[in-house]
């Protein structure tokens, strides 16, 4: 057990100084996973608790992050297309930051997904089993997320603090900091977790008070 905090003194050392660096050379320590999955809980609980207190927030957050990268997106497209083939100009930046915006709008768009429970579900198959087992499934559900957004986040955050250690800028620009960018990937998942957060409290409350516990999902239903 203490070979798995290894590392846990260098990895706070390293976030309390600031220094990018010192950080990416830290999250090479094995301390990096659980104190990884503390923080992303920890960070999850506390989104959990601004969904309880701000209902628009709860509701429109991902969704509008995905529309404002999505108009984006195809605003940038537009524009530099014309430029580029009507008044032969167009800017350095235009084919590397819409990929950037893609990957916020996936995996914000992931989150939401999750919240609306449009992921793969075998709901035809849940539904025949009893309430324990459908329960179960549930709880599985959960268990299986967090677990794949632990590795993701903590991986993520490695490439993260290694752009911003390497000050790795984005082609096209001069001080526009790629790292800006992945940190959406382990945020994007931290919001995944706490929308499994939400629905686990959900389905507890469900199961408890005799309330359906499958229900059909609609992709883009709210």
């Amino acid at each position: 057990m203490s070979g798995l905090f290894q590392g846990t003194g260098e990895i706070l050392s390293a976030l309390s100084s600031g220094d990018s660096w010192m950080l990416s050379e830290a999250m090479r320590q094995p301390a990096i996973w659980p104190l990884g999955l503390i923080a992303m809980l920890g960070a999850a609980g506390l989104i959990l608790l601004i969904y309880q207190i701000s209902p628009w927030f709860e509701r429109n957050f991902e969704s509008t992050v995905m529309v404002i990268s999505y108009l984006a997106i195809g605003g940038i497209i537009f524009v530099e297309v014309f430029r580029r083939f009507v008044l032969e100009q167009q800017a350095p930046w235009s084919t590397t930051l819409p990929p950037f915006l893609f990957l916020i709008m996936t995996w914000f768009g992931c989150a939401y997904n999750v919240k609306l429970r449009t992921h793969l579900a075998f709901a035809e198959f849940r539904t025949a089993m009893p309430r324990v087992g459908q329960l179960a499934c549930l709880l599985l559900d959960a268990l299986l997320w967090i677990g794949f957004s632990w590795v993701v986040v903590v991986t993520s955050s490695r490439v993260v603090a290694n752009s911003a250690a390497n000050f790795q800028i984005m082609l096209g620009t001069d001080n526009i900091m790629q790292w800006w960018f992945l940190l959406s990937v382990p945020l994007a998942f931290t919001m995944l977790v706490a929308r499994v957060l939400e629905n686990l409290l959900i389905d507890l409350r469900n199961y408890r008070s005799g309330e359906t516990l499958l229900r059909q999902a609609v992709i883009g239903g709210d």
